[in-house]
C-alpha cells in the first residue's frame, strides 16, 4: 500500500485527485498508476483501470487470475467491474469512499446466488488514515486555489484566471427547463 500512496502523491503533484493503484502477481508489481482523467482527458483513466491495463499488457493476458490490487481509495463501480472482468482475486483499499465507493454493492452482488461467476475478496481500511489525509490535504489546497483565483482581479477582456465550472446551458424553445434540451457549456 505504501507504493500506492507514493503513486497517489505523484498524481496530486500532477493536479489529479490523489489515488494510486498497484497490481501484484506472485509478489511482483506488474501494473502501477495514479489517477489521470484530467491529464488524459479520459473519464475512465482511474488509477485502477490504468494499473489493470498495464498489468494485462505486461503479462500478455487480459485475465489476471490470482492477482491482487492495492488502491488508496475504495474503488468505484467501474473499477471494481474491471477487476471482476480481469479475474483479480483480491482488492485491498485504503480510505472508504462514501459517495462513489462500490465495495458494499459488489459484496451484495456476490452474495446473490448465480449473480457473478467470479468472486473478488475485498479488504478495506489498510493505511486508511494516510490515504484520507492525502485526499483531504489535496482538496483543501484545491479549494484555497479556487478562492484565490476567484478573488484575483479581472485580466484583459474581463477574463479571470482558469477557474472553470461546467454548467448546464438551456437551449430550445422551452428555456424554463421543462422539456428543454440541455447542452453542457464551460463557463469561466
Amino acid at each position: 500500500m505504501r507504493g500506492a500512496l507514493t503513486l497517489a502523491r505523484r498524481g496530486a503533484r500532477a493536479g489529479e485527485v490523489p489515488v494510486g493503484a498497484l497490481v501484484v502477481v506472485d509478489g511482483g508489481i506488474v501494473g502501477r498508476a495514479h489517477n489521470r482523467p484530467i491529464g488524459a482527458s479520459d473519464p475512465t483513466a482511474h488509477a485502477e483501470i490504468l494499473a489493470i491495463r498495464e498489468a494485462a499488457e505486461r503479462i500478455g493476458n487480459y485475465r489476471l487470475t490470482g492477482a491482487e490490487m492495492y488502491v488508496t481509495l475504495e474503488p468505484c463501480l467501474m473499477c471494481l467491474g474491471a477487476a471482476l472482468h480481469a479475474r483479480i482475486g483480491r482488492v485491498v483499499y485504503g480510505a472508504p469512499d462514501p459517495r462513489l465507493g462500490a465495495a458494499a454493492l459488489v459484496e451484495t452482488l456476490q452474495a446473490a446466488p448465480g449473480a457473478l461467476n467470479h468472486r473478488l475478496a475485498l479488504e478495506g481500511g489498510v493505511e486508511a488514515a494516510a490515504s484520507a489525509r492525502l485526499l483531504k490535504t489535496f482538496f483543501q489546497a484545491r479549494r484555497r486555489q479556487i478562492e484565490t483565483d476567484a478573488a484575483a482581479p479581472a485580466g484583459p477582456r474581463g477574463a479571470r484566471p482558469a477557474v472553470r465550472r461546467i454548467v448546464p446551458k438551456k437551449r430550445g424553445a422551452d428555456a424554463s427547463g421543462s422539456g428543454a434540451r440541455r447542452r453542457m457549456a464551460v463557463s469561466g
